[in-house]
């Protein structure tokens, strides 16, 4: 690059600068902001929220358990196509290697923590017990808040509904699916 070009270069970068700051200094002399005597749009601090009283928030919802007739209206075939979220991280097959998450075949009455080939949290193993329908539901509803500690991260199926399809659909994908209706 020659001197004389690298001189425009120089003056045009200046130019432009000059230009910003005197277009700055016109602009703040034209405008006077006044602050607000209150918030345009407030928000509302509770004591429940715990923020003004220092006190701990309050515990997460927990989910009602899922009625039999909720679980006898079922359908698998609207819980296959909800579960298509979990097939993400899960896999459904018999005999499918884990994936994110461990395998769901057979998962309804499987023991927790069980599937081969997956290393769970140490919160889930220590869980112990079986997957029932009703703690199916209740995990899906918030993994978080039903087992803290786990590494699922999925937010969760806040309609009782779409829990029992998705259960539903799980339960077909077993070698001895379970009686839904008869879920405590």
């Amino acid at each position: 690059m020659s001197s004389l070009e690298f001189n425009k270069a120089s003056a045009a970068f200046l130019v432009a600068l000059i230009v910003a700051m005197v277009t700055g200094l016109i602009s703040s002399s034209l405008i006077h902001p006044e602050k607000l005597a209150k918030n345009a749009y407030p928000i509302a601090v509770t004591e429940s929220s715990g923020a003004a009283s220092g006190t701990a928030a309050p515990a997460p919802e927990k989910p009602a358990p899922i009625a039999a007739d909720v679980f006898a209206k079922a359908d698998a075939a609207a819980g296959e196509q909800i579960a298509k979220k979990c097939a993400v991280c899960h896999t459904f097959g018999k005999g499918e290697p884990a994936k994110v998450g461990p395998n769901l075949y057979g998962v309804v009455d499987r023991p927790r923590a069980s599937a081969a080939g997956f290393s769970y949290s140490e919160a889930l193993k220590s869980l112990g017990g079986n997957w029932t329908p009703q703690d199916i539901a209740a995990f899906i509803f918030s993994p978080k808040d039903y087992v803290p500690g786990t590494k699922m991260t999925f937010i969760g199926l806040p309609k009782p509904e779409d829990r029992a399809n998705v259960i539903a659909f799980l339960n077909k994908q077993s070698d001895a699916p379970v009686d839904l209706s008869k879920a405590p």
